[in-house]
């Protein structure tokens, strides 16, 4: 039985995630593959329908929804966010999987912004905006992540489902975090080099849902010192 699942969220990716599916299956990586798209998202699901992974259609819209749909979903003892884009190196899963069990973390975070590692998918907007979270995420939380909006997380699937993650869009990327942070789990990182994408378009919109990201993380971090 397998012990580690990929959480696939994905997104008009027919052309993309093919050639993730199929890198994967070229290295015979020891895992599930659990793929979460929308039901009206016919190109993808045809462009992945023969290949060996559980495809879960989602019950409502975002990249939140996904994910939280898929850690739902996973049976095995860990999961692995994973990106349909290839941007997120494969040859990354294993080793994240060594850390956590060797240091007995529950969570373990990629980073593109450690020693040797480096992200060819970032412009200028999306790193500037990237290390923007991850100093307030730093200052103000004490997160100490040096990557906050990066999610390619290893993690032990239990510990993923007691967050109880409730967002649906990509604030969901700073409720991981933040929960993680108030539930007292163990976490570390790992450095990562992020690759170009393999095709098709990205689908993060950097003012627009960098403003709902600003907007949740100032929301809950005066919810947490009210708490204090």
């Amino acid at each position: 039985m397998h012990k580690v699942t990929l959480i696939i969220p994905a997104k008009e990716e027919p052309n993309a995630l093919p050639m993730v599916l199929n890198e994967i299956s070229e290295k015979k990586l020891d895992l599930d593959i659990i793929i979460v798209i929308d039901e009206k998202d016919k190109e993808t699901y045809d462009a992945i329908k023969n290949f060996r992974c559980k495809v879960i259609f989602q019950s409502q819209k975002g990249y939140g929804n996904a994910i939280i749909e898929g850690i739902n979903a996973c049976e095995t003892e860990y999961s692995c966010i994973f990106y349909a884009d290839g941007s997120t190196d494969p040859q990354y899963i294993s080793l994240m999987k060594q850390k956590l069990e060797k240091e007995e973390h529950d969570f373990i975070f990629g980073s593109r912004y450690e020693k040797n590692a480096y992200s060819y998918d970032d412009n200028f907007i999306t790193k500037i905006g990237n290390f923007f979270f991850t100093f307030l995420g730093n200052f103000l939380m004490k997160f100490n992540i040096s990557d906050v909006l990066f999610t390619y997380i290893f993690a032990k699937t239990k510990s993923f489902k007691s967050l109880n993650l409730k967002c649906n869009d990509y604030c969901l990327c700073l409720e991981i975090p933040f929960k993680i942070k108030l539930n007292k789990f163990s976490y570390s990182s790992f450095p990562c080099i992020e690759r170009k994408r393999f095709a098709d378009k990205k689908k993060v919109k950097a003012f627009s849902d960098g403003m709902k990201i600003l907007i949740y993380f100032f929301k809950n971090y005066l919810n947490f010192i009210n708490k204090k």
